[in-house]
């Protein structure tokens, strides 16, 4: 697991604040979905009701009371190269709180999603949408790096359908980078249980060619604009919660 070192965190006030910035990162790994899934309208569960099934093992030697298990609900819209969709519902959890040393740590908890269909399929015409041997789905799957504290994250986007190989991937062998930036204050809704609102984005990653994708490579890079170094956007809404970690259930390693 990656960790982040800086200054120990300092009142619970400031603690907090660096809580809801670090929740502003997308990252997890999902499952693949297979041919024939039924795509459902995007929905955000209420970050309250999320469960910590997720929460990670603990470093060696820390406080419990001291670190979060945090998790968030992000409605994210992206559009990358010439196609913009709205992403199912994404669920993270990760760990962060303070090393022995007074360094900050992070421990990487997990990523639930699902797949969204590309309006238009393969195609890009009504046909596309009509036949679902040539439907197109998205899904955001865990690049492998991260830093909650700064809102740097990575992210390989698996495309699923009928006609398309396990393995086609955007970002396979080279994850998309993403620095998100807050669009606004964050807003709490709740103290007990917390619920924090907030709102964040990048418009400057880099969109690489999807590989793996046999002999549809080059008919679905034509069909999603890739590769595409600008006009990107990835933005989102999200609502996050969090426990410190001895208000949760032992977990082997804590």
């Amino acid at each position: 697991m990656k960790k982040s070192r800086a200054a120990a965190p300092g009142s619970p006030s400031a603690r907090r604040a660096a809580a809801v910035a670090g929740a502003a990162v997308l990252a997890g790994t999902a499952a693949v979905c297979a041919p024939g899934v039924a795509y459902s309208a995007p929905r955000v569960p209420a970050a309250a009701a999320t469960d910590f099934r997720d929460c990670p093992s603990l470093p060696g030697g820390v406080d419990p009371a001291r670190w979060r298990c945090e998790v968030h609900t992000a409605a994210p819209r992206l559009t990358m190269g010439s196609v913009t969709v709205d992403l199912a519902p994404i669920t993270m959890t990760h760990a962060e709180g303070p090393l022995p040393d007074g360094g900050k740590g992070q421990v990487w908890g997990a990523m639930h999603s699902s797949p969204t269909a590309i309006p238009g399929g393969l195609t890009g015409t009504p046909a596309g949408d009509r036949s679902a041997v040539l439907a197109l789905a998205i899904q955001p799957e865990y690049g492998g790096r991260s830093d909650f504290y700064t809102g740097q994250f990575s992210l390989r986007f698996r495309l699923v359908g009928p006609m398309v190989p396990h393995g086609c991937t955007i970002g396979a062998s080279d994850p998309v980078d993403f620095q998100l930036k807050r669009s606004g204050p964050s807003t709490w809704v709740s103290q007990d249980p917390p619920v924090i609102e907030f709102s964040a984005y990048d418009d400057t990653f880099t969109a690489p060619a999807a590989a793996h994708c046999g002999p549809l490579t080059g008919l679905v890079n034509r069909r999603l604009g890739l590769p595409a170094t600008a006009g990107n956007l990835m933005s989102y809404d999200a609502s996050y919660t969090f426990r410190t970690y001895d208000q949760l259930p032992t977990k082997e390693g804590t």
